[in-house]
């Protein structure tokens, strides 16, 4: 029996960010392939003075990434989307964050946080007492909440990326702070990822957990596919075992874009 198409991976990274390889014309070549007929590129937005430039495209990279894109919109097997990575950061929000997101035609913006004590800290660090994850994570849903209400994106990205290291936040707490998270989504209308990647990291599973995909379709909040590629050999990694999760959890449409317009299609 022929396998069914794949959903769309909406989140794919470039050579341009500097800790990535492949050009968006890889991807699609990889994607067509891979059974999947529609990538976004999402490539991490530059940050002015940036204090980690190993992790993200500079400004000066900018337009040699829309033109990158556009090569692949003409010459690709599959549709490819215009998109960007717009990684959350209080003082960059009605300033910078804007401008950039003002000078192209964008599909789809994802919204994420990647700074915190959570990057690399191991379930087997002396820091990683049970006060400081409860810290760790009410801060970090905190600022998930934040993002939400500044209504400039369109997906969260890897929702619960806290537990990347490996360090799972007991489920009680996870029931007391996340809600407020997604309600916060919820009303501004956004799409929230399943990010396969987490499969790969420490965390060993998706992002969100099961727990986390019940309590988003409780409230509606519909769902995309990123695998989160840094390389074009990653395009739609474990898409179909996050495709059971979100069946598990009662979704049977993800959210398409196009021009930051948002319509359900069945996966």
């Amino acid at each position: 029996m022929k396998p069914l198409p794949l959903p769309a991976d909406y989140h794919t990274h470039t050579y341009l960010c500097r800790h990535a390889s492949g050009t968006p014309l890889d991807y699609a070549h990889a994607a067509a392939a891979r059974g999947i007929a529609e990538i976004a590129c999402t490539e991490h937005i530059p940050f002015p003075n940036d204090p980690t430039p190993s992790i993200r495209m500079p400004d000066t990279d900018f337009a040699t990434y829309l033109a990158l894109v556009r090569e692949a919109q003409q010459a690709a097997p599959c549709r490819v989307l215009l998109g960007i990575e717009a990684d959350y950061q209080l003082d960059l929000v009605q300033g910078h964050i804007q401008a950039v997101l003002a000078q192209a035609d964008f599909d789809i913006v994802l919204g994420s946080l990647h700074t915190g004590p959570f990057w690399n800290l191991a379930p087997d660090d002396p820091a990683a007492t049970p006060a400081f994850i409860e810290q760790m994570n009410r801060t970090y849903y905190r600022r998930m909440t934040e993002l939400a209400r500044t209504r400039l994106y369109d997906v969260c990205a890897h929702f619960d990326v806290v537990k990347r290291a490996g360090i799972h936040a007991p489920e009680p707490l996870l029931k007391e702070i996340v809600p407020p998270a997604l309600d916060a989504v919820a009303e501004a209308d956004m799409a929230i990822e399943i990010n396969t990647s987490g499969s790969d990291h420490g965390a060993a599973e998706a992002y969100p957990s099961q727990l986390i995909l019940g309590m988003m379709k409780e409230r509606d909040i519909p769902i995309t596919f990123g695998s989160d590629a840094h390389d074009p050999s990653q395009i739609g990694r474990y898409f179909e075992e996050a495709i059971a999760l979100a069946r598990a959890a009662g979704y049977t449409h993800r959210a398409e874009f196009r021009q930051r317009r948002k319509t359900l299609v069945p996966f």
